[in-house]
Parts: structure tokens; sequence; C-alpha cells
């Protein structure tokens, strides 16, 4: 006897103006099947969730979850799916407590009564259930969103993307939860990035410009699609410019907040034309050492100079002096492409005769010409983070700062990324990163791993890989990462 399919897709089409989000799309998801669902950016993955999950209507076609049509009975699925949007669906300003009775009540139960359905997440967390969603690491939001999706006990669980922006420990955690959900009988449709996150679904169905390419086992897909899944390795030309000068010098540092110390006594420094990986698990303190070599948070002990400048005294120079690209984007979504690359240049201090050469360079270089005048909300996701990284250095700073640049960009965008950043090193920019890709960390000069507010390791990815004799950087990061202490306190 067949299997009753979960999940019907039934040539399904959804048009946005000239844009075809949805070209005819047909398979099925059987009951209990952790399938996934993949493609580069705009390829219709988000708007096919949306259909699924009732919040879309389709233009043709029909779709059916546990045999109910997502048009005609709305009202049966939202009763029977969970979902986890790609952009974070909790309220930043609700406990953690608050979201999950929030959610709980939205699906008519309580967390009580479905406490056993969740226990086995939510427990991680329950100890924290008066901290504001918005405190939380990556990791614990992403327990938190997926208890919430799970507390009114779904058949069906939707995931666009769950896993972006997390660290590769907190990944292997969230599918190690996914594997326990499988075995209660619970379907589960997840879309990710992540090569080794698609391997461990049951089936993966290929979408690409709107269109299914083919289902079948991830072995077969990323064989089949090797140029789109595996790009061959970035190749960095030789003659690299770096030297021993010093662009960024980092003395015994440290960020308390109260008696937590974010960082805590860390020293280092980065050499001109350096591409240096600055790498940790949520929560490590990454992002707070960002800010402050940036200008933007005070230091609470320790000193640190960016090109020559004080970070305690001298930040508005260092301003000045260097790039910035947000891991929350950092481009203005209502202003046209060249509106956004005028408005940055204005502000870096340069002529309206210069920028409107560079300008014009630029475009032609990323082959954005004919895109000039488009909104930049219209833009795929990997369009955008190329264009912000252009003009995060388009004012030639000594140093640029990136935070997570490449965040939810499928394999063959990163790859077309990092050859900006190889560009940029052979102009003499020294590129400080942080990633949570670790074949991006391969990519790099050389690294350090922040665990706990400290450095526990730095060096170039063989170096590391040798000292520790693990075969990549993911295994040495995983190594040091478990040996955190302080968790998420």
């Amino acid at each position: 006897m067949a299997i009753t399919a979960a999940i019907t897709v039934r040539n399904i089409s959804k048009t946005y103006g000239a844009v075809k989000a949805l070209d005819n799309v047909s398979f099925q998801v059987e009951k209990g099947e952790l399938f996934g669902l993949i493609g580069p950016d705009g390829a219709g993955k988000t708007s096919l969730f949306r259909i699924l999950c009732t919040l879309l209507l389709p233009d043709n076609g029909q779709a059916q979850v546990e045999e109910f049509d997502t048009v005609s009975q709305m009202s049966q699925i939202r009763k029977i799916v969970g979902y986890m949007p790609g952009r974070f669906s909790l309220y930043q300003d609700l406990t953690v407590e608050e979201n999950l009775t929030f959610f709980a009540t939205l699906f008519g139960t309580t967390v009580k009564d479905g406490y056993e359905s969740i226990k086995a997440i939510y427990s991680q967390i329950e100890r924290f259930k008066d901290r504001k969603a918005g405190a939380l690491s990556g990791g614990m939001k992403q327990k938190l969103a997926l208890s919430c999706a799970l507390v009114h006990q779904p058949q069906v669980l939707f995931l666009d993307e769950p896993t972006t922006g997390v660290d590769p420990v907190s990944r292997k955690e969230f599918w190690q939860m996914l594997r326990l959900l499988k075995q209660r009988g619970i379907t589960i449709l997840v879309s990710t990035p992540y090569l080794d996150e698609v391997r461990q679904c049951d089936r993966v169905a290929f979408l690409d410009k709107g269109r299914l390419m083919d289902v079948g086992t991830p072995e077969d897909i990323l064989e089949r699609f090797a140029n789109v899944f595996n790009p061959p390795p970035v190749e960095r030309e030789d003659g690299n410019t770096t030297n021993e000068e010093h662009v960024i010098e980092v003395r015994h540092l440290v960020k308390a907040f109260g008696h937590f110390h974010a960082v805590d006594d860390i020293s280092f420094f980065v050499k001109k034309g350096e591409i240096f990986g600055f790498l940790g698990a949520n929560g490590a303190g990454k992002t707070t050492a960002m800010h402050m070599l940036t200008g933007l948070n005070q230091p609470t002990g320790g000193e640190g100079y960016v090109a020559g400048f004080d970070i305690r005294t001298q930040h508005e120079q260092i301003k000045r002096h260097i790039g910035y690209m947000s891991q929350k984007f950092s481009l203005y979504d209502d202003l046209t492409v060249a509106e956004n690359i005028r408005l940055f240049a204005g502000i870096y201090g340069m002529d309206s005769k210069e920028i409107s050469r560079k300008t014009d360079e630029l475009l032609a270089k990323l082959n954005f010409s004919e895109h000039k005048d488009s909104i930049v909300a219209s833009l795929p996701l990997g369009w955008k983070q190329k264009l912000a990284f252009s003009v995060s250095i388009f004012h030639h700073p000594e140093v640029v700062f990136l935070d997570e640049p490449t965040g939810g960009v499928d394999p063959a965008t990163r790859r077309q990324f990092w050859e900006l950043i190889y560009d940029a090193a052979q102009q003499g920019i020294t590129v400080f990163v942080t990633t949570h890709y670790m074949d991006e960390a391969e990519y790099c000069d050389r690294i350090s791993i922040m665990v706990d507010g400290k450095i526990k390791a730095i060096g170039s990815p063989d170096e590391l890989k040798r000292n520790y004799g693990q075969p990549d950087i993911d295994h040495v990061f995983t190594l040091l990462a478990r040996q955190a202490t302080r968790g998420d306190n």
C-alpha cells in the first residue's frame, strides 16, 4: 500500500509583476520525511513555504498539506502545521516564557498542555524563561523559535533557513533535534544553504529561478548540479600585498557588562592586506570585540589601535578610515542602487566628480549597470550583499570589517563574494571577517577562534589543523567551541 503524501504540490505558479517566482512546480513529500528545499537566492523557496503555510495564494495550481487544500481549507492547515520563517518569528521585547505562551494561545492551547512535545528542546533554555528574546544568543533563539512552532503539537513542520547566522556547533545541535522530531513521525520541510545540512535530508527538491530542476537524494542532486552547489574553490592571485605593518593591534582588551566579561583579556594583531578570520560560537564575544574596534563601543580595559588610531579616544577618526558591513544588512532598502552608492560615498567625504566616476566603474564591475535605478529591496540577497561590500570599500579604507557577510547565501554567490574580498586584499585593504561557514575560514590568511570571551587559538588554517590534529577548520572549531563553560549565561 502506497504511503499517503503529507505534502502535495501540483503545478504551482506565482508571479510578482514581471518576476516568475514559481513556475509550474510539482512534487510530493511523504509522511514522516525530512525533506529539503534547496536552490540559489531568488529560487522561489520562501514563496513556496508561504503558499504551503496558507500565507500566500498561488496564481495557478494546487497544494495540499495532510490532504487539506491550502486555499479552501486554510483554517484546518493552520492547526496542524508549525512554521519558522526566514525572518525571525520571535517578539524581541517579550521574554522567553511570554513568547511561548503567546504562540500556545495563538493555537488554542497552553504551554502546560504542549509541554511534553517540546520538553526535550525547551528544557535546554527554560532556566532563561525571564530573559527577553532579543537578548538571547543565536542558538537559544533557534531553540525558542522551534519550541514556539511545536507547542501545539503539529503534524508538519516548515523551516525556512532556520540555521542562518548560527555557529556550526549550534547548527549540529539543531539538526539533532530535527532527527528526534522525525523519529516522532513529524514531517519536516526545510530549506538551507549549508551543504552538510542538505546531506542530512532524506530527499531534496532543487529549485532554480522558480522552476523545479529535479527531486532526489542529496547525493544525486549535489552531484548532478555540482556547478551550483559545489563550485571550484576561489583561486587567489600570487603576490598578496600582506606586509609586516600592523593595521590592527589589540592588547589585553576587556569589555565587561557588570560582572560578565563578554570580551576577556584578548591580544592580537592584524597585518596590512591580510584577510583575518575572527571566529567563535554565538555568544563568544566576537561582535562585542568588533564593535570596540570600529568605535561603536568603548572598552572596559586594555588598549587597541586601528589604522594607527586609539579605539578609546579616536573613534571618530577610526570611522573615517574603515569600512563596515554588518550582519544585519547595511543598505537602505527604499533607495535605488545608485542612490545608496552616492549616499555612503558622501558620508565618507568623497567629492561629486569622484563619486560619479567610481559609481560607473563599480556598476560595470558588478554587472549592475542596468540595475542602477532598481530599488535595493527588489534585489536578491546575494546581489544586496555584493553591493553592500562594494559600498563599504568604495572610499578605499585601510580596513574593512565584515560581520557574517555571507549568511544565508548560496555557495555560488558566496564564491563570487570571496572573489571580491580577495580583490580588495590585493589592493592593500585589510579584511577583518567573521563567518559561520568553516569553508570560508579556510580562505583566510590567519584566523582566531574565541571561546568564552577569550582567544583560544590563532594562526593560519594549516597551522591550526596541524596543531590540533584535525582534518579541517570545522573540526578544529567544534573541538574548541565544545570546551566552552559559560554557555549562554
